[in-house]
């Protein structure tokens, strides 16, 4: 670009120079080039071949997980659906919103006199229609893969279902971008309406006065809230903060940075809010430290969102477990088990930061003394019972609907929530990446280093999918839950191994009282 074209861009329209702008920060250098995207495609194409196609072809040639029968069947299940992506939605915008940009170029549109409005606008108009997209493209995906509304392609109940799903394409976005620019006041006030409207049409879409169009509702509530809140969103734009979007923009850039690096929990360790309170609630007035339980529950209140998040998670966790052992052989059971047992595995990392204490005194000795007794007690005393009460409370009460409860189905309750502890002991005491994760793997699928390190940065997950099914295909409730400590048991000892620690000198130490 020229200096005679910078100053005709200059004098031309807000629109011009924006493209402009965009268009000299194009050129430095730094985008990803066609070897890069070819490696992007390489990898998910193994990765759709050796894990998606096989899950597909499962859920495709057994029994519909959600039957959809009739209108008044499916209302519910779509109003659900509609109101759980809005909340996603609107939790990501909170936390990483359309309007993130790169830290310079965020840098070179606010130093100049053009309104947010102009440069923020196309950006956000580009990246909503991107994720509108994406959203269609996973509601359609989802209802197929769970459902059997694709099953009858004459059916009445089709169109209505493609309808709700572009319903909830067009609402998705705009509830991220809502997220990013408004308020918390005004995310919760969208989140309870929300919560009241899908109520109001689950219950309309079930009653007899719709006959068998109880989804359209669903699909019309769905556009005109789209319209209404991206108006609203938009005419914010002008009063963003810009001063809060550079700091998301620089955090992420650097999450971003450590992503690609190979270290994901880096990344999101940047994302942890920061505790603030309870300070002196930590000693007793006579000037000793609180037990154990006492120090950790206060440590999870120094975070209040993200202890309640523990929570929620916690206690949906536990009753869907408690829902899919009562009958392991039923229809839904085991999606209830899984999602269940992926609940309480998010809720046990949010309920503080004891893990991590644990990591550093495992990892950083030395600067901890020497005298490693009580470590463990200490560290894992409170998430333990935590996880264990609130997870416990929750599936007591639902199994209270299927009175009395059954043995086997306590063992195998008790079986998944030790599973999950140790998938999260395992995910907590991850340090920086392997090196040997890099070397080449060769297969007749090509190399598939990339793929040993996608699965180290989600190893927690793969633990607890593959534990969970792998107890779910057993004959017996004997033998489940034999599994998950055998896999409990592995992942301990393959935590110890990542701080550095074997097991016998970990004893040894812990017996130096």
């Amino acid at each position: 670009m020229t200096t005679d074209s910078v100053t005709a861009a200059q004098e031309a329209d807000p629109r011009a120079r924006v493209h402009a702008v965009r268009h000299r920060y194009a050129r430095r250098g730094d985008r990803a080039t066609v070897h890069d995207w070819a490696y992007t495609g390489y990898l998910t194409a193994i990765l759709v071949l050796v894990y998606v196609a096989p899950v597909v072809h499962l859920v495709r040639t057994s029994r519909a997980l959600v039957p959809l029968d009739s209108s008044r069947a499916a209302a519910p299940v779509a109003c659900l659906v509609a109101a759980v992506v809005v909340w996603g939605a609107q939790l990501t915008g909170r936390f990483w919103g359309p309007l993130v940009l790169k830290p310079f170029l965020l840098h070179v549109f606010s130093s100049t006199d053009l309104s947010p409005t102009h440069y923020l606008g196309p950006i956000a108009r580009r990246r909503l229609a991107y994720a509108g997209l994406g959203s269609l493209s996973a509601v359609c995906t989802a209802a197929f893969l769970v459902t059997d509304l694709f099953d009858h392609p004459g059916a009445t109940l089709l169109p209505q279902g493609v309808a709700v799903a572009a319903g909830i394409a067009a609402v998705a976005p705009v509830a991220w971008l809502w997220g990013q620019i408004r308020t918390v006041r005004d995310n919760v006030l969208l989140a309870v309406a929300v919560a009241a409207a899908a109520a109001a049409l689950a219950l309309l879409g079930r009653s007899a006065l719709l006959g068998g169009g109880g989804l359209w509702p669903v699909a019309g509530v769905a556009a005109v809230t789209a319209a209404v809140l991206g108006r609203a969103a938009f005419r914010s734009l002008r009063t963003v903060d810009l001063a809060r979007l550079a700091r998301e923009s620089a955090r992420a850039a650097e999450a971003q940075t450590f992503a690609w690096t190979g270290t994901l929990h880096h990344a999101l360790d940047l994302y942890r809010p920061q505790p603030r309170g309870f300070t002196s609630a930590l000693v007793r007035p006579d000037g000793r430290l609180r037990g154990h339980l006492a120090q950790g529950a206060v440590r999870a209140l120094r975070t209040p969102g993200r202890a309640l998040a523990a929570a929620g998670f916690l206690l949906t966790g536990g009753a869907l477990l408690a829902f899919g052992v009562a009958e392991p052989g039923a229809g839904a059971a085991t999606p209830s088990w899984v999602a269940g047992s992926l609940a309480v595995y998010w809720g046990s990392g949010w309920v503080g930061e004891t893990w991590r204490a644990l990591r550093d005194e495992l990892t950083r000795a030395p600067l901890h003394g020497e005298r490693w007794g009580g470590t463990l007690a200490r560290t894992l005393a409170w998430p333990v019972v935590a996880v264990t009460a609130t997870a416990g409370l929750a599936g007591g009460a639902a199994a209270v609907t299927r009175w009395p409860p059954r043995a086997d189905a306590l063992l195998l309750a008790a079986g998944s929530v030790v599973l999950v502890l140790g998938a999260r002991f395992l995910r907590e005491m991850k340090t920086d990446l392997p090196i040997a994760l890099l070397l080449p793997v060769i297969t007749p699928l090509g190399d598939l280093s990339g793929l040993r390190v996608f699965v180290w940065q989600f190893d927690g997950l793969v633990v607890v999918l593959i534990g969970v099914l792998g107890m779910a295909h057993m004959p017996s409730a004997p033998g489940a839950a034999l599994l998950a400590l055998g896999v409990t048991a592995w992942c301990l000892w393959a935590g110890l191994r990542r701080t550095g620690w074997t097991p016998r000198t970990l004893l040894t130490r812990l017996g130096r009282v």
